[in-house]
């Protein structure tokens, strides 16, 4: 059976922050990263990451070397028979947990790491992830999820029950899927740092493409705000989807205000409206918004929820109208699982985090996966795409009027070509010189 035989992190940095790219009320950022690779025993290589917004980045990557002993020399056939205890290896080191515990650099680092032994999972199996998750036996899914500290929100039977309700009907889901692909929305067009007569231009090109949902940035001033939403409002009428990120920069009573006066453009969303850790904050947003729109603006959040006990208190709160799970701000895909199932359970539709650098290559295949044995609906359900990185990926992600199209290599489509690597490497690389 395949062992793994070395741990390689490289920090890898894109230079977006000159052209505005993936600027928003609070982050201007090279986007970025801890980028991992797991050597084996003769079989393939494991790739995985996780996200950051440039000067930072080296640290994620020495959380990862601190990190590498617990997988380095390890068997897959190990990790797999035993996968909780191979997760809490790394969750519950007895000295490094104190830098979290489950939240921050540490964690990202973690979830580095997990998504690697994912890819390699499904490599091995020949499969694409989606394709793999989907077609586990119940019992092995669950035996993933490390129920600790969310059994009062989701219990390993409540779980099993989902996964085995979601085995009827999964052909015909997945023949919807390969003829029309996975709904999307583009935040391309409205980036904070774009000028007006762009905003237009980017929103009306992403509209003739077959895009009917898209978001933009909010959070600077109120009045520029308003002005740009018009604008993209004007461009793709009144029937078309527009949701707000912003980027965690209110207050609580700030954000009510500002989406009082939005609320003239219908948005669909509110996302991140407060601090991320304000689960109250958020309840409060949340409940104003429904008075407010009559249900028509949700409240929307997770890209930086730290862990699954957060998303736990979110549901439990009634807080978010969306779950906004991410691929790698967690601690891989086995606490994901966790998340998309309490989701489930409380009747939340989940639309993943995606942009940066590999985040829409990763959360493509959780989006598919959760439609097929999990939420089984697609109401409600998107994929956020932003158009830019993913030529430096070998299994990129390829659209279609405004869908996402299955992909097909086997694993988590994380490997970055070895040219990017050697180019956009921080410091040396030649992007960087």
């Amino acid at each position: 059976m395949t062992t793994i035989t070395e741990v390689t992190v490289r920090d890898v940095r894109f230079p977006t922050a000159a052209s505005g790219d993936g600027s928003d009320a609070i982050n201007r950022g090279d986007y970025s990263a801890t980028y991992v690779e797991l050597s084996t025993d003769g079989g393939p290589t494991g790739a995985g990451f996780t996200f950051t917004n440039g000067r930072g980045n080296e640290i994620t990557c020495a959380a990862v070397e601190a990190l590498a002993h617990h997988v380095r020399g390890r068997g897959m056939a190990e990790i797999i028979a035993e996968p909780v205890a191979f997760w809490r290896s790394l969750v519950a080191d007895v000295q490094l947990r104190w830098l979290g515990p489950e939240k921050g650099v540490i964690h990202m680092a973690t979830g580095a790491l997990v998504n690697a032994v994912w890819d390699l999972r499904a490599k091995l199996a020949g499969q694409p992830m989606w394709r793999y998750l989907a077609e586990l036996p119940t019992d092995e899914l669950v035996a993933n999820i490390d129920f600790t500290h969310i059994t009062d929100a989701l219990t390993a039977d409540e779980a099993a029950a989902i996964l085995d309700k979601g085995r009827d009907g999964l052909a015909d889901r997945l023949a919807l899927l390969e003829r029309d692909g996975f709904p999307s929305y583009t935040t391309s067009v409205g980036w904070l740092g774009y000028p007006d007569d762009k905003v237009r231009a980017l929103t009306r090109a992403a509209y003739a493409q077959g895009w009917r949902a898209m978001k933009m940035k909010v959070g600077g001033p109120p009045a520029d705000d308003l002005r740009r939403a018009r604008i993209i409002r004007s461009e793709i009428g009144p029937d078309a989807l527009l949701m707000m990120d912003a980027n965690q920069v209110w207050d609580v009573d700030e954000a009510i205000t500002n989406m009082t006066v939005l609320a003239e453009v219908d948005p669909y969303w509110i996302e991140e409206p407060t601090h991320a850790d304000d689960i109250l904050g958020h309840a409060r947003i949340a409940r104003a918004m429904d008075e407010l729109t009559g249900g028509r603006c949700r409240v929307a959040t997770g890209e930086v929820a730290a862990n699954k006990v957060i998303f736990k208190q979110l549901l439990q709160a009634e807080a978010i109208g969306v779950m906004q799970i991410d691929a790698c701000r967690v601690g891989g895909v086995n606490e994901v699982l966790a998340e998309m199932l309490m989701a489930a359970k409380f009747g939340v539709p989940i639309c993943p985090h995606a942009g940066g650098v590999g985040l829409c290559e990763y959360v493509q295949h959780l989006a598919i996966f959760d439609y097929l044995r999990v939420g089984t609906s697609l109401e409600g359900r998107m994929v956020e795409y932003v158009d830019h990185l993913h030529e430096h990926f070998v299994d990129p992600v390829r659209t279609r009027d405004g869908r996402y199209l299955l992909p097909t290599a086997p694993g988590y489509s994380a490997t970055m070509r070895p040219e990017s690597i050697a180019t956009f490497r921080f410091p040396d690389g030649p992007a960087w010189r």
